[in-house]
C-alpha cells in the first residue's frame, strides 16, 4: 500500500498545518508529471525522456501520426514504444487529439523545456552556477524574481567560496590550480550575475527581502573576484619553496604531477622488489644471556657509564677545508649572454644549447626573470641575474624545436630593454618544454 503524505507527518500535525508544504501541494499536477517520467528502472526512465523529448524537438510540424511515431522510432521495440506512448498519455504529458494525432500537452512541453535546459548546463563544468544564473535571468525578464530564487543562488556563491578558501588552505599545489580553472570557467556567470544585481537594485521600488539577498549576493561575488589574488599569493609561497633536482630544471612539482598521472597498477610496479616483509621473530635467550644481561643491570659502574652524559672532549676542526659552493658557472655564462644580445631573439634559440638539461635551467632562469626583480634575491649572482635589462615575453603556444634533444618549446621572445625603460614586463603564461 503506497504511504499517504500524512503518514510522514508527527502524530496530531495535518498537511495543512506545515505552510512550507503549500507551494508543492498547489503544484501536484507539475510534480505528478515528473514522477512519471522518472518513475521505474533507468532503461525505463531513459525511454520514456527520449520519446517525450523527441515528440516536443518538431516544432513546424508538432502532430505526430502514429505511423509516423513508428516510423520515427524504428530502432525501438513496436510493443516496449506503445507502452511508453500510453503511460505518457494516461498522465497528461501527451495528448492524444480528435484526429487521431499524438502532440505534446501543455504540461509535457514544460517538462521537456526543463529538461532540456538542465542537459544544455550539464556539459559545463559548474553546471548548477550557470543554470541557477540563468534561470535568474529569465525571471527577471518576466518580473517574477523571488527571494527563493536568489537564496539559491547566493547559496551556490558561498559554497564556491568555502571550496576556495580550503583549497588555499591546503597549501597543495595541484588543489590551488584546479580551483583557479574553476573560478575562471565561472567568470561569465559572475559577470552575468553581477548585470542582473545592477538591475534588481536600480528598481527603486524592488521588494526589501528581494534588495537584502541581492546584496549578500554582491558580496559573496566581491570574495570571489579577490579569490585570484589569493590564489597568486599561495602559489609564490609554493613556487618559493619548491626543489629543484640539480641542473635538470625539472622540479619537485614536475615529479608530483608525473606522479599523478599514472595508475595503481605502475606504482604497485614501483613497489615490486622494493619491500621485503620479515616475520617477527620471538626473543630466544639462554640462561648465560639472561645472567650477562642480570649483571650488567645490576653493576653500580655499569650503570653509572650507563648515565653519564659529559660531553666529550673538545677536538681541532679542519680549518683547510673550503666551504661548499655552488656552481653558478652556467649561471653567469648565460647572464653574459643576455647582457650582450643585440637585439630581439626567438626564446628557442636563446635556451638551446648542450641538450634538454642545460636548456630547460635556462628556460627556468628566464621564468624567473619574467617574474620580476622582486622574485628573487637582492645579492649574489642570482640577484645580478634578475636585474638584467632585459625582457621575456611567453607566449600559450608550443612551437616544434627538433633538435638539441628538444622537440617543442612555449613560442617566447627575449628582449633587450631600452636604457630609458625601467620596468620589466611579465607574462600569465608558464613556460613549457618538451623533450
Amino acid at each position: 500500500m503506497t504511504p499517504e503524505l500524512a503518514d510522514f507527518l508527527a502524530p496530531g500535525v495535518a498537511a495543512d498545518d506545515v505552510p512550507e508544504l503549500a507551494p508543492l501541494v498547489a503544484a501536484r499536477p507539475l510534480i505528478d508529471a515528473f514522477i512519471t517520467l522518472f518513475r521505474g528502472s533507468e532503461a525505463e526512465v531513459m525511454l520514456r525522456l527520449l520519446v517525450l523529448r523527441e515528440i516536443g524537438q518538431e516544432a513546424e510540424s508538432p502532430r505526430w501520426s502514429p505511423d509516423a511515431l513508428r516510423a520515427r522510432f524504428t530502432y525501438l521495440d513496436p510493443v516496449k514504444l506503445e507502452t511508453v506512448l500510453k503511460r505518457l498519455r494516461d498522465n497528461q504529458l501527451l495528448a492524444y487529439a480528435d484526429d487521431g494525432n499524438y502532440h505534446l500537452s501543455d504540461l509535457g512541453r514544460n517538462a521537456v523545456a526543463a529538461i532540456a535546459m538542465l542537459l544544455r548546463f550539464s556539459a559545463e563544468e559548474d553546471a548548477e552556477l550557470g543554470f541557477l544564473t540563468a534561470q535568474l535571468a529569465g525571471l527577471q525578464a518576466v518580473g517574477s524574481v523571488t527571494p527563493e530564487a536568489l537564496g539559491h543562488l547566493l547559496s551556490k556563491l558561498n559554497d564556491l567560496t568555502w571550496h576556495f578558501e580550503e583549497a588555499i588552505a591546503s597549501g597543495s599545489e595541484f588543489q590551488i590550480l584546479g580551483a583557479r580553472r574553476r573560478l575562471s570557467a565561472n567568470e561569465r556567470w559572475l559577470g552575468r550575475g553581477t548585470e542582473i544585481l545592477k538591475g534588481l537594485l536600480a528598481d527603486p521600488e524592488v521588494d526589501f527581502e528581494i534588495a537584502r539577498v541581492a546584496q549578500r549576493i554582491g558580496l559573496a561575488q566581491s570574495r570571489l573576484a579577490r579569490a585570484d589574488a589569493s590564489f597568486q599569493r599561495a602559489l609564490n609561497k609554493i613556487e618559493a619553496q619548491r626543489v629543484t633536482l640539480g641542473a635538470s630544471g625539472i622540479s619537485s612539482s614536475d615529479v608530483a604531477a608525473w606522479l599523478r598521472g599514472l595508475d595503481a597498477a605502475s606504482f604497485a610496479g614501483f613497489a615490486e622488489g622494493a619491500l621485503l616483509v620479515v616475520p617477527e621473530l620471538p626473543l630466544l635467550a639462554g640462561g648465560h644471556e639472561l645472567i650477562d644481561r642480570a649483571e650488567g643491570v645490576l653493576s653500580d659502574e655499569v650503570r653509572a657509564r650507563e648515565t653519564d652524559n659529559a660531553l666529550p672532549p673538545p677536538d681541532a676542526a679542519a680549518v683547510s677545508a673550503a666551504p661548499e659552493q655552488d656552481d653558478l658557472a652556467l649561471l653567469e655564462h648565460f647572464a653574459r649572454r643576455l647582457d650582450t644580445l643585440p637585439d630581439s631573439a626567438p626564446l628557442h634559440t636563446v635556451v638551446a644549447g648542450g641538450g634538454f638539461a642545460p636548456a630547460s635551467y635556462r628556460l627556468s632562469l628566464l621564468a624567473l626573470l619574467a617574474d620580476g626583480e622582486s622574485a628573487g634575491p637582492a645579492d649574489g649572482p642570482v640577484g645580478e641575474f634578475m636585474r638584467l635589462p632585459v625582457d621575456v615575453h611567453f607566449g600559450d603556444a608550443l612551437i616544434p624545436v627538433g633538435e638539441d634533444e628538444i622537440a617543442a618549446m612555449s613560442e617566447g621572445r627575449v628582449v633587450p630593454r631600452p636604457a630609458s625603460s625601467a620596468s620589466t614586463e611579465t607574462a600569465n603564461a608558464r613556460p613549457h618544454m618538451d623533450a
